[in-house]
C-alpha cells in the first residue's frame, strides 16, 4: 500500500493495457489500396482505425468445397490523435482511386487523413475556431459531396463551413478557403451530402430556428392573455416551455462553385421528432433527394418534389391532396401503442445503375429495408415507400455495407458484429408497411382544412402510428448470419482483480460489461487466446519434438509439413502428416531405436532446385534419408553429439568437450559436405543456425550457448566459416536454449534478432547486427517462469515470432519497432515448434508430459490482430451472459464445512424501462427469438443482393445464394451465427425495473450457483460482503434497493437494504429487509462489523437485528447524494455525486459520525479507490482522475474532546480541513471503477482502472527519481516532436478541465517507438541515451506491470 502512496513515488505513468473498445461513428471505403474493402473507425479514446475486411477462400481441396470461406477484420492501421473525435465523413477526390478520410473533433481543426500503404498520413489539417467541445465551434457533424467535391463541417448551433476540394498539377489533394454558410440561433440535428449529379454541390441539414429571448416572452405573455380572455386558470409559463414545438426543417444549403459562395437555397417541415438523414443517389443513379427518419415514420424529401398520388380517398376527403410522401415504421407485437419507435441510423446502397435501397435501424435493434417507387414515365419521381423488416442486431452506432454483401455494424453495447447478406429482395414475404397505406389512413382520419397542421398533428400521435403499421415477433436471424465479431467491453461498469480461479498463475481481471441482454461478465487473462486442436498420448515423456516441411509445394503454393518426430530418451517416434496423423515405421528412413536431436527437410523444394530429401542428427552421427536410399556420417571415436541444428541447407553439431562441425548441403549433388569445424573451448549447451532469409541461399550467422555463461555468434558466410563475430556474458546464469529470428524492421529492412532461454526462468533478447554480427549491448531481459525457458520459432499471422516455454508458454513477436511478449492461456508446455497443414494453417504442435498436442494461437477474440500488430497488451476474455445490466459486483466468503470455505461472486442487476423475467413470461415474450407464429414464417429466403455493375466476382457469388432452402429449420435456429440479442417489451409506464441478484462461482468458470429475481419495479443497485460482530464474523450480502425510481425529475416509491446469507456456498437465503427514508441506496459498505449505508444525502450507521437492520447513528447533509463508500479503520470516505470527497470519522464514545475534511473542487464522483488511509484516487464523469490526500493533523481536531467548542465555530465553513490534490490527469474518458491490485503474482501494486468505453489502463507509481527524470523529459520532448492529426496540443488535451499534475501520459511515451528512425535518433541524444536503451526502457516498465 506504501508503494503507491509514499511521498517520493506520488508521480504516476499511465499505461494504457486494453484499447478502448467502444466506436463512435464508422464508414466504409477503398482507404488502403483500390479494389479493397476497408471500414474506418473513430474510437472514443482517441484512436482511428482502419479495418480490412479479408474474406478467404472456401475450401482449396475437392474435399472441402462445401465449406465456406472465412470472414475476418484484419487490423492495417492504428492512428493515435489524443483528441476526442465527433464526426466522420469519407470523400473521394475528383481523379483519385482511394477514399480518404475527413475527421472533426475537440481541436478546432478540420483533419483531412489518407491511408494510402496502410498508413495514416494527414493531408491538410487548417484551423477553423476554438478548442473544445462548444455548440458554436464547428466539429459535430460532417457531410461530404458524394462527388468528392467539397465537404461541410457544422456545429451544434449556428455555424457551418464548406472547403472546397481538389487536386493541384502533381495530383495532391488541396483545400480551399472555407465558405460560411452560418444562420443564428439554429440547432443542427444532422447533415447529409445530397446527390445531384454534377451540379453545384448540395448539403441537406436538419435544424430548428429558436427565437431570441425578447421574442420567446412576448410569445409567452400572448399566450397569457389568450388563457385569459378565454376564461382559463393562469398559471406560470416557463421560458422555453414550448421549445419543442419549434418547426423542424430540411434546409439545402448549395455551394455556387462558379461564384464561390454558400447559400440556403430551400427548405420543408419535417415530422417534428425527425433525427436522421440519408441520401438517395442522383443524377443518373437514382432521383436524389433525401430520407428522414424520425419516431414512427420515414418521410422522403426532395426540392420540387410533386405530392405524392392518392388512389384510396374516400369520403369527403377525396379532394384533399397530401403533401407528405411518408410511411410508417412496422412495431414489435407488445410495444405499448402509447410509445412511438424512433429510428436512429439509416444507410444508402447503390447496387447498379438505377437500382439503389436504404437500411433503416430503430431504437430497439430492428433493421429495415427501405425501397422507393419510381414512376414509369420519370424514374426521378418518386411515387411510393415501402418499409419492410430486414433483422434485429443490436443496436448500433451506424451501419456499414459493404459490396461484398456484407454490414458492419459497430454496437452501441456489447461485441461489433460483421453479417453476411443471405437475402435482401424480401419485399414479397417480410412484414411490411408502403406509403400508400399510411396516407390512406391519414385520409381516413378525416384530415381538417389547415393540412399542414393536421398532418404534423396526426403523424405525431404513437397511437395513430400503431394502427397503421403491421406488427411482428423479433426472432432469430433470417436474412443475415454473423461472420465475424470484434469485442467490445463498453460499457465496463466494475472491476475487481484478483486470482480466483484457483489454478492459474497469474490473477484474472473480472468486469461487468454490456446492457441490457448484451451484458456479460467477462474474465480477462493476460494473454492469447489456445485453441486446443487435438490431443493424443505418447508411449512415454518426450525429450524434443520437431516438424520436417514437405518438399512438394501446395495448390496455394505453400509447403505444408510432412512429419512430426517426437524424440525420447532412447527412441525417436515419427508421425506422417495427411488427412490424419499415422505413426510411421522404418518407411519413413528415420532411425528409430535412438533419440533426434535435429532434423529437417533439405533444399528449397519449389523454388526449382531439386529436393534434397531430409537430414537426422542423432547422438551418434548424421543421417541423410534422400529418395529412398540413406547415408550417414558417424561420429570419429567414442565422442557423441551433445545439440545440434538445422536448416533448409545447413547443419551445424555439437561435440561432447566443445567442438563443432559444420555441414552444407550441395543443391547440384544433393550431398551433405563437411564444410568446417572448430573448437570454442567450452561445452556447448545449445545452437542455432537459423532459417534462410528469403532470396537467400544461407544462414549467416550461428548462436552458440555455452556452459560458461556465454553465448556466442559465430560466421557461417564462406571465407570466415565458424569465425566469432562477437559474444555476450550472461552473469551467473547459463543459457538453455538460442534461437536467430528474422524480422522486418518498421522501414521494411530485415532485421535478426537473438533470443536466449536461461537456466534461471528468464529469456533475453538482444539485437544482431546483420553486416558485422555484433550483438546489441542494451539487451532487454524477461522473467517467464520458474523452469528453464526452451526457445524455437513459431509462424503467426505469417510473420516470424517467438515461443518461449517454461511454467508458462510465451509468444514473442516483432512488429512496427517494437517486441511484443505475452503468455498464452494454456497449461505449461515442454517442447514445441511450429505446425501448418491444409487445416491448420499457422499452428503449433507442442508436449506437455506423456501427450502431443496440436494448438492455435489467437482463433478467437483478435489476439493475433493485437500481438506485436500495435502498442496493446494481448488479452483474452471468457464471457458469462448475464441477464440485466450488472451493477456492482462483490466477493464473499462463504462456508462449506468447518474447516472449509469457498470465494463465491455476487451480482447485482437492473435494467430501467423493464420488466421482471416472470412478467416477460406471462406476456409470451421470447428472448432468444426461436418462438415464431406461423402466420410470421416466411417461406422462401428472396433473391440475393444485387451489387455495383463492376463487381461481377460480387455478383455471382450473391447469385449462388438464391439456391439456399425456402424454409429455416430447426437447425437453422439452433445456428450461433443467427442468435440476436433482443430487448424485452418496454413498459408503458415509466419506474419500471427488471433486477435480479446472481450468485457465480469464479472457481468454476463463473458458472451462475443461484439467481434471485426482485419485486416487481425493485431495482437492486449495489451491493457489499457485510460481517457483522453480532453474528460471529459471518459474510452475509447486503443489498441496496430501490422500488419504481424515476431518473428526471428523480423519484421512488420506497428504498431497502436486503440481507442475503449465503447457504453452503450454493444459494441465498433471505434474512430481513429493512425499510430506509431520505432516498435511493447508492452504496454500501462493512464499517467496524456494522453496515454503513449512503442513503441520499445522508450516512448512516447500521446494527444487525434479528427482524431488520437497526439504526446507531447517521450523518445528514452530505452536499447531494452520497454515491461512493469506502471504510479504514474508524474513517469512513464519502464520494458525492455533484461535490467531490468528504471523510469523516466515527467517534465511538459519542457514538456519532463527525466530518473530518472534505474536498472543495466540485467533482461528480463516478468510482473511488482507497490508496491508504489518509489517501484516495477519484474518478468523476468529465473523464479526470484525482488523487486526493488529507493533510497531515488534519483529523486532529475533528472529535471535540472537551466539549467546549461553540457551536458556531464548529459550523464555520472554512474551519473543515481542505484535501490535497496531489494528482490531476483528463483519461478522455469516464472511468468507471478503479482497483489497487497486482496484475503479475508477487509485483508491485498499481491503480487499475476501467472505462465507460471499454479502456483498461494503469497508473504505475514511479519507484526512483531516475525514472521520474527519463519519463518527465521523454514526454516534454515528445510533446514537441510527435505527430498531430487533428492538430490537438497532447499537453492541452491532458490537461481538458485542469492542468495535468504528477502524471506522465504514457501513451505518448509509446508514440516513440513509431516515429521515424532519424526522430528517434535525436531525441534519445537529448536524452544522452542510444534508441536501444530508450526502447528498452519503455519496455521494461510495460514488462514489470504484466
Amino acid at each position: 500500500m506504501t508503494s503507491i502512496t509514499s511521498a517520493a513515488s506520488m508521480k504516476l505513468l499511465d499505461l494504457r493495457l486494453k484499447h478502448s473498445s467502444s466506436i463512435v461513428s464508422s464508414a466504409i471505403g477503398e482507404f488502403s489500396r483500390p479494389d479493397t474493402q476497408e471500414i474506418v473507425c473513430l474510437r472514443s479514446g482517441g484512436t482511428i482505425d482502419l479495418y480490412q475486411i479479408v474474406v478467404s477462400d472456401a475450401g482449396e481441396t475437392d474435399e472441402d468445397e462445401e465449406e465456406e470461406g472465412q470472414t475476418a477484420l484484419k487490423l492495417v492501421s492504428r492512428l493515435e490523435t489524443r483528441s476526442v473525435l465527433r464526426s466522420l465523413g469519407v470523400v473521394r477526390v475528383s481523379g483519385g482511386k482511394r477514399d480518404v478520410v475527413v475527421v472533426g473533433s475537440d481541436s478546432g481543426c478540420l483533419s483531412v487523413i489518407d491511408f494510402e500503404g496502410g498508413v495514416g498520413k494527414v493531408l491538410h489539417c487548417p484551423v477553423f475556431g476554438k478548442v473544445g467541445c462548444r455548440r458554436d465551434t464547428p466539429g459535430q457533424y460532417i457531410a461530404t459531396d458524394p462527388r468528392g467535391r467539397a465537404t461541410m463541417i457544422a456545429s451544434t448551433e449556428k455555424r457551418k463551413l464548406v472547403y472546397v476540394l481538389n487536386r493541384d498539377s502533381a495530383g495532391n489533394v488541396t483545400i480551399a478557403s472555407p465558405l460560411e454558410a452560418h444562420r443564428p440561433r439554429t440547432v443542427v440535428f444532422d447533415l447529409v451530402g445530397v446527390d445531384n449529379g454534377y451540379d453545384n454541390p448540395i448539403f441537406g441539414s436538419l435544424e430548428v430556428q429558436y427565437l431570441e429571448l425578447e421574442e420567446m416572452v412576448e410569445q409567452e405573455r400572448r399566450r397569457k392573455e389568450e388563457r385569459k380572455e378565454e376564461g382559463q386558470d393562469e398559471e406560470l409559463i416557463e421560458l422555453g416551455k414550448y421549445g419543442d414545438g419549434f418547426t423542424k426543417q430540411l434546409a439545402y444549403y448549395e455551394l455556387d462553385l462558379g461564384l464561390n459562395h454558400v447559400s440556403r437555397r430551400w427548405a420543408a417541415t419535417v415530422h417534428r421528432s425527425a433525427c436522421c438523414l440519408a441520401a438517395i443517389p442522383g443524377g443518373a443513379d437514382g432521383p436524389s433527394g433525401v430520407l428522414v427518419g424520425g419516431e414512427d415514420y420515414i418521410e422522403y424529401l426532395h426540392e420540387g418534389m410533386a405530392s405524392p398520388p392518392v388512389t384510396n380517398s374516400t369520403g369527403k376527403n377525396h379532394l384533399i391532396e397530401p403533401k407528405r410522401l411518408i410511411c410508417a415504421v412496422p412495431r414489435r407485437e407488445l410495444h405499448p401503442i402509447s410509445k412511438g419507435i424512433l429510428i436512429t441510423h439509416m444507410t444508402v446502397l447503390r447496387q447498379k445503375k438505377g437500382k439503389f435501397f436504404a437500411l433503416a435501424q430503430s431504437e430497439l435493434g430492428d433493421v429495415f429495408k427501405v425501397t422507393l417507387q419510381m414512376s414509369k414515365e420519370d424514374k426521378t419521381v418518386v411515387t411510393g415507400i415501402t418499409v419492410c423488416l430486414l433483422d434485429t442486431l443490436p443496436v448500433g452506432t451506424g451501419l456499414n455495407i459493404s459490396k461484398l454483401a456484407l454490414l458492419f455494424v459497430p454496437a452501441e453495447f456489447g461485441d461489433h458484429g460483421l453479417y453476411q447478406f443471405d437475402a435482401i429482395d424480401i419485399e414479397d414475404n417480410a412484414v411490411k408497411c408502403t406509403s400508400e397505406e399510411t396516407i390512406s389512413a391519414f385520409l381516413r382520419s378525416g384530415p381538417s382544412k389547415d393540412l399542414e397542421d393536421a398532418e404534423g398533428l396526426f403523424y405525431s400521435a404513437p397511437q395513430k402510428a400503431a394502427s397503421i403499421a403491421p406488427t411482428f415477433r423479433p426472432t432469430v436471424l433470417r436474412n443475415l448470419h454473423k461472420v465475424f465479431s470484434l469485442d467490445n467491453l463498453a460499457p465496463i461498469t466494475s472491476v475487481l482483480v484478483g486470482e480466483l480461479a484457483g489454478n492459474e498463475v497469474s490473477p484474472q481481471l473480472y468486469a461487468l460489461c454490456g446492457r441490457g441482454p448484451r451484458s456479460t461478465l467477462r474474465i480477462l487473462r493476460h494473454g492469447l487466446s489456445v485453441t486446443e486442436l487435438a490431443v493424443s498420448e505418447l508411449p512415454g515423456v518426450p525429450g524434443a519434438v520437431f516438424n520436417v516441411r514437405d518438399d512438394q509445394v501446395a495448390k496455394n503454393g505453400k509447403f505444408y509439413d510432412r512429419y512430426i518426430v517426437v524424440s525420447f530418451a532412447d527412441a525417436t517416434l515419427v508421425l506422417s502428416v495427411g488427412e490424419t496423423v499415422e505413426e510411421m515405421g522404418k518407411e519413413s528412413g528415420f532411425l528409430t531405436t535412438e533419440p533426434t536431436l535435429a532434423c529437417s527437410a533439405l533444399g528449397n523444394g519449389g523454388n526449382g532446385e531439386r529436393g534434397g530429401g531430409i537430414v537426422q542428427v542423432y547422438p551418434g552421427g548424421v543421417r541423410h534419408i534422400q529418395r529412398g536410399s540413406v547415408s550417414q556420417w558417424h561420429v570419429p571415436g567414442i565422442k557423441k553429439i551433445e545439440c545440434a541444428s538445422a536448416n533448409e541447407s545447413q547443419i551445424l553439431i555439437a561435440l561432447v568437450g566443445g567442438e563443432l562441425i559444420y555441414f552444407e548441403f550441395d543443391p547440384m549433388s544433393g550431398n551433405l559436405t563437411e564444410a568446417a569445424t572448430r573448437d570454442v573451448g567450452a561445452d556447448v549447451s545449445s545452437l542455432d543456425v537459423g532459417l534462410v532469409p528469403k532470396g537467400k541461399s544461407r544462414s549467416l550467422f550461428a548462436a552458440v550457448g555455452c556452459r560458461d555463461s556465454t553465448v556466442r555468434l559465430l560466421s557461417l558466410a564462406p571465407g570466415s566459416l565458424l569465425e566469432q563475430k562477437s559474444s555476450t556474458a550472461l552473469g551467473t546464469t547459463r543459457p538453455h536454449s538460442v534461437a536467430l529470428s528474422n524480422d522486418m524492421g518498421g522501414d521494411g529492412a530485415g532485421e535478426i534478432t537473438l533470443t536466449v532461454g536461461l537456466d534461471d526462468g528468464s529469456a533475453l533478447r538482444a539485437g544482431v547486427d546483420a553486416v558485422t554480427g555484433a550483438i546489441s549491448t542494451s539487451p532487454s531481459r524477461r522473467f517467464l517462469g520458474a523452469r528453464p525457458v526452451a526457445v524455437s520459432r513459431v509462424i503467426l499471422e505469417g510473420s516470424p515470432s517467438t515461443l518461449l516455454l517454461s511454467s508458462r508458454p510465451w509468444i514473442g513477436r516483432a512488429g512496427k519497432g517494437r517486441h511484443a511478449m505475452a503468455p498464452m492461456s494454456y497449461a505449461p508446455l515442454d517442447h514445441g515448434c511450429s505446425f501448418s497443414n491444409e487445416a491448420v494453417r499457422e499452428g503449433i504442435v507442442a508436449t506437455s508430459g506423456n501427450t502431443l498436442r496440436i494448438l492455435s494461437v489467437g482463433e478467437s477474440g483478435g489476439n493475433d490482430i493485437v500481438l506485436g500488430a500495435e502498442d496493446d497488451e494481448a488479452f483474452n476474455s471468457t464471457r458469462v451472459g448475464l441477464r440485466y445490466t450488472p451493477r456492482q459486483m462483490c466477493l464473499l466468503s462463504a462456508k462449506i464445512t468447518e474447516s472449509s470455505r469457498k470465494i463465491v461472486l455476487a451480482v447485482v442487476e437492473s435494467d430501467c424501462n423493464d420488466i421482471g423475467e416472470e412478467a416477460k413470461k406471462a406476456l409470451g415474450f421470447d428472448e432468444t427469438g426461436k418462438l415464431k407464429a406461423a402466420s410470421k414464417k416466411k417461406e422462401n429466403d428472396g433473391d440475393g443482393m444485387d451489387m455495383d455493375e463492376d463487381s461481377d466476382e460480387e455478383d455471382a457469388n450473391m447469385d449462388e445464394k438464391k439456391e439456399e432452402g425456402d424454409d429455416v429449420d430447426d437447425d437453422e435456429e439452433n445456428d450461433a451465427t443467427r442468435q440476436t440479442p433482443i430487448r424485452g417489451p418496454v413498459p408503458a409506464e415509466p419506474g419500471c425495473w427488471g433486477s435480479c441478484v446472481r450468485l457465480v462461482d469464479p472457481a468454476d468458470g463463473c458458472s451462475t450457483l443461484d439467481c434471485v429475481e426482485m419485486d416487481r419495479n425493485e431495482a437492486a443497485l449495489c451491493c457489499a460482503s457485510v460481517r457483522f460482530h453480532s453474528r460471529g464474523g459471518e459474510s452475509l450480502l447486503a443489498v441496496g434497493t430501490v422500488t419504481g425510481m424515476t431518473m428526471n425529475p428523480l423519484r421512488f416509491g420506497c428504498s431497502h437494504v436486503v440481507l442475503y446469507r449465503v447457504v453452503n456456498g450454493e444459494r441465498l437465503q433471505l434474512l430481513h429487509r429493512t425499510k430506509v427514508d431520505d432516498g435511493p441506496v447508492l452504496s454500501l459498505v462493512h464499517f467496524q462489523g456494522r453496515l454503513l449505508v449512503g442513503i441520499g444525502h445522508t450516512v448512516r450507521l447500521y446494527d444487525m437485528g434479528k427482524r431488520q437492520l437497526l439504526k446507531k447513528c447517521e450523518l445528514r447533509g452530505m452536499p447531494t447524494m452520497v454515491k461512493t463508500l469506502q471504510a479504514a479503520g474508524d474513517r469512513a470516505f464519502i464520494g458525492d455525486m455533484r461535490q467531490s470527497m468528504q471523510f469523516i470519522r466515527y467517534d465511538a464514545t459519542s457514538n456519532r459520525l463527525v466530518l473530518v475534511a472534505k474536498d472543495h473542487t466540485p467533482r461528480p464522483i463516478t468510482c473511488q479507490e482507497l490508496l491508504d488511509i489518509n489517501t484516495v484516487a477519484v474518478g468523476d464523469k468529465f473523464g479526470n482522475v484525482s488523487i486526493l490526500r488529507l493533510p497531515r493533523g488534519a483529523d486532529v481536531g475533528a472529535i471535540d474532546v472537551t466539549g467546549t467548542r461553540a457551536l458556531w465555530d464548529s459550523s464555520r465553513e472554512d474551519a473543515t480541513p481542505k484535501l490535497e490534490t496531489l494528482c490531476t490527469y483528463h483519461v478522455g474518458e469516464v472511468v468507471t471503477g478503479m482497483t489497487r491490485a497486482s496484475l503479475v503474482a508477487g509485483g508491485a501494486e498499481s491503480l487499475i482502472y476501467v472505462t465507460v468505453t471499454g479502456r483498461v489502463g494503469a497508473f504505475v507509481p514511479f519507484t526512483s527519481r531516475d525514472d521520474v527524470e527519463f519519463y518527465s523529459s521523454l514526454e516534454g520532448f515528445l510533446r514537441q516532436d510527435v505527430p498531430r492529426p487533428t492538430g490537438r496540443d497532447p499537453q492541452a488535451y491532458r490537461s481538458f478541465y485542469a492542468p495535468v499534475k504528477h502524471v506522465i501520459d504514457g501513451d505518448l511515451c509509446d508514440a516513440y517507438i513509431m516515429l521515424p528512425y532519424d526522430e528517434k535518433q535525436k531525441i534519445a541524444e537529448r536524452l544522452d541515451r542510444t534508441v536501444g536503451e530508450v526502447v528498452k526502457k519503455l519496455e521494461e516498465t510495460r514488462n514489470a506491470l504484466l
